[in-house]
């Protein structure tokens, strides 16, 4: 889509300082690399070295960074919250892709199925007995849906998803390829050197507004279910457990391993690879910080890092100490020699 800067700033609410408010901008681009009919963002300020030199034609900006030296050419959009204006300028600009309402001849849908009239179903896509589909939901290529699943409106599940029966999905849900969800746990009890399995006769809940990455993982509860609540965010290649259940909002990174029956509470922000043991409770606002191992409760609205986890600010004390500890070993060579002499 194409726009001039000026249709640009009444659609984001900015304000335009210099510049031409005639000048076309076709896409968006970071402001290290943005070039002629682009707009670009001032967001931070490791990144204001780039500003003086960009070729960018118009730059979202906050107040306080009006004054900044800036091309006499380029626009700068003021507003007050630049990175949602950005946002949204990019999501107007670069539109996702929309499908049409239509189911592709080469599928195998279940007769006692239920599709809303305005779906669109790909090719070699399969569902099965008393599944559902809303209103508005994509389900692109090579997807399985299995029996008794439930899939909300506006839903968008990207190519080879499996979904598991008696999975329940809500509405604005996007599950990116390659995701599974609902496979059985990894549980087993060990009798006479042997691993007999556990058997997994739950199902998973996935409530609305949710985002799951590519290649993750989601199990089905033991006998219960396994939920992820409403607007959480999860990245690629992560493991979720039996029986887990994921408050609202939560924001899961790449890697992430949580082990099952445990707690996380709304709000929780997971970090890139933590490890979860089971039955620990992640209490709200609470963050984990990148690589680490929790093996128990933690405490909400607080920050942990290290293996094993603890405060962030002891974590990293220690830290500072261990790093001391080559130049102490020294200290502590020469003060011995000394005692040795002084012996002597």
């Amino acid at each position: 889509m194409t726009l001039t800067v000026k249709e640009l700033a009444q659609l984001c609410d900015a304000e335009i300082i210099g510049g031409n408010g005639e000048k076309t901008i076709i896409s968006a681009a970071d402001i290290s690399s943005a070039q002629a009919e682009q707009v670009t963002i001032l967001n931070d300020a490791k990144f204001i070295k780039f500003l003086e030199n960009t070729k960018a034609s118009a730059c979202f900006i906050s107040q306080d960074n009006a004054q900044l030296n800036a091309p006499a050419e380029m626009a700068l959009l003021v507003c007050k919250d630049p990175e949602i204006s950005f946002i949204k300028a990019v999501n107007t600009l670069h539109p996702a892709k929309s499908f049409p309402a239509q189911i592709a001849e080469r599928t195998v849908i279940a007769e006692t199925a239920t599709l809303a009239e305005s779906v669109y179903i790909a090719e070699f896509v399969s569902i099965g007995e008393q599944s559902q589909v809303g209103d508005g939901t994509e389900i692109l290529s090579g997807v399985h849906v299995g029996n008794h699943v439930g899939i909300g409106k506006n839903c968008r599940i990207y190519p080879n998803v499996v979904i598991y029966d008696h999975t329940q999905i809500g509405d604005d849900v996007i599950i990116h390829a390659g995701t599974v969800v609902g496979a059985d746990g990894f549980g087993y009890k060990q009798r006479n050197e042997k691993h007999i399995k556990v058997p997994h006769v739950g199902h998973v809940i996935i409530e609305n507004k949710v985002e799951i990455g590519a290649n993750t993982c989601i199990d089905r509860g033991t006998f219960g279910e396994t939920v992820i609540g409403e607007g959480s965010k999860i990245d690629n290649l992560v493991q979720i457990g039996h029986n887990n259940i994921i408050g609202n909002n939560v924001i899961i990174c790449g890697q992430t391993g949580i082990s099952g029956s445990c707690n996380i509470e709304d709000n929780v922000i997971l970090a890139g690879s933590a490890g979860l043991a089971d039955h620990v409770k992640i209490g709200h606002h609470a963050v984990v910080m990148a690589r680490s191992g929790i093996a128990g409760d933690v405490k909400e609205c607080t920050q942990v890092f290290g293996s094993p986890a603890k405060d962030k600010k002891v974590a990293w004390r220690e830290l500072a100490a261990l790093a001391k500890l080559p130049e102490l070993f020294k200290t502590i060579k020469a003060i011995d020699k000394r005692l040795s002499k002084l012996e002597e």
